[in-house]
């Protein structure tokens, strides 16, 4: 056979099935991608809670260390000045410039802290996912006075 008739042949002899590879490589590598950015972007979430779990912790820590200085200097007891609690904990999300609340339980035993923070993705935004949510929470005891015995 020539060169000339090769060329002139019909496409309808060529192989059907020519081609088909490189649509399954496609799609396969598509869903790799896929994979990779549900373990490497869900990595990056879990290790943005723990941040937002550790630093809803430093706030609460840091409001429960608010006494009422004038009544434990006047002899009426250790104390924890609720208003103040708030506000150093609310301040401290500040300065670590995470959004959050901060609330004293009903029964004014507990301050609890919520942190909400963003986590933007690398491989999900593929898929238009472009960031990921995550909260974390902590609560520290208001505890009246010093309990239990101890030397």
């Amino acid at each position: 056979m020539t060169t000339r008739a090769c060329r002139l042949r019909p496409a309808a002899a060529r192989d059907p099935e020519a081609g088909s590879v490189t649509v399954f490589l496609a799609i396969s590598v598509l869903g790799l991608l896929v994979l990779i950015g549900l373990v490497a972007d869900g990595g990056a979430k879990l290790r943005a809670t723990q941040r937002a779990d550790a630093v809803a912790a430093e706030a609460a820590r840091a409001g429960g260390q608010a006494l009422d200085l004038p009544g434990g200097i006047a002899g009426s007891g250790t104390r924890v000045d609720r208003s103040t609690a708030i506000a150093a904990a609310t301040s401290y999300l500040r300065q670590s410039g995470h959004t959050g609340t901060v609330t004293i339980s009903d029964d004014r035993t507990r301050l609890e802290v919520d942190v909400t923070d963003t986590q933007p993705t690398a491989f999900l935004s593929l898929i238009g996912i472009s960031a990921l949510t995550v909260t974390g929470h902590a609560e520290a005891n208001l505890v009246e006075g010093i309990t239990g015995g101890g030397t």
